[in-house]
């Protein structure tokens, strides 16, 4: 017995290198492919962001719909801006949230007159929730860290 453990290796099982070269050249190309769509969706979002703006100029007037559809669209550059200097923290995570938090509210905003009663406490319940969602994943990550 003492003398099989004495031919085990020390540390865990070598790895070969052609499979640790693949595997981050894999690494690479999915990082590679991840930024890719994040500057077309970043292009497409500013494409979004100027129609808005040369409807709002053609119409003359700014509505309440076309500021809180502006915070949206904010929200989503930030959201790339994350992705791109956030890994390792909990943003990636919690911006998709508070952009579902955001549309909902405005969609509360916007057909609040025309909704009926229970679909506005319905609206308004999804927020709490990821309200609620936004808190515990901030909370459990400062207390567990990554």
């Amino acid at each position: 017995m003492a003398r099989e453990r004495d031919q085990m290796p020390l540390e865990g099982p070598s790895i070969d290198p052609t499979e640790a070269r693949i595997k981050s050249l894999t690494l690479a190309g999915f990082t590679l492919i991840e930024h890719g769509l994040l500057i077309i969706i970043a292009l497409l979002t500013l494409g979004a962001v100027a129609r808005e703006v040369n409807s709002v100029i053609l119409a003359q007037t700014i509505t309440l719909a076309d500021i809180l559809l502006m915070f949206l669209y904010t929200e989503v550059i930030s959201m790339i801006a994350v992705f791109y200097n956030g890994r390792g923290s909990v943003a990636p995570f919690v911006y998709p949230i508070f952009i579902a938090i955001t549309a909902l509210a405005r969609l509360i905003v916007l057909q609040g007159k025309n909704m009926k009663p229970e679909n506005i406490v319905f609206e308004a319940s999804a927020i709490l929730l990821l309200s609620l969602a936004v808190v515990i994943i901030l909370r459990s990550h400062k207390q567990f860290g990554n």
